[in-house]
């Protein structure tokens, strides 16, 4: 019975994981500058509804949280399509 299984286990493929440590890498970068991009668009509101503030239309939560999400969002596809498994010539 042992020679069946041991024949039938060289046939099979053998498995591995499609991502690889630098995919998980990239994956984590992009994690956090989307991560950050969110921390940074927060804020900016009044206690008061009365009164405006013009701290939300600040340069950080106008242009630089979304460009940083945007990016982070850039590196995850990078991440998922990086093939680590390509050999170099």
């Amino acid at each position: 019975m042992s020679k069946k299984q041991t024949q039938h286990s060289e046939h099979l493929p053998k498995k591995e994981f499609i991502f690889q440590k630098k995919n998980y890498l990239f994956m984590f970068i992009g994690i956090a500058f989307i991560v950050l991009g969110f921390i940074l668009m927060s804020g900016g509101g009044s206690d008061d509804p009365n009164v405006f503030n013009p701290e939300i239309y600040s340069f950080r939560r106008i242009r630089l949280a979304p460009t940083l999400v945007l990016i982070g969002l850039g590196i995850e596809v990078y991440a998922i399509l990086l093939n680590p498994h390509k050999k170099k010539k």
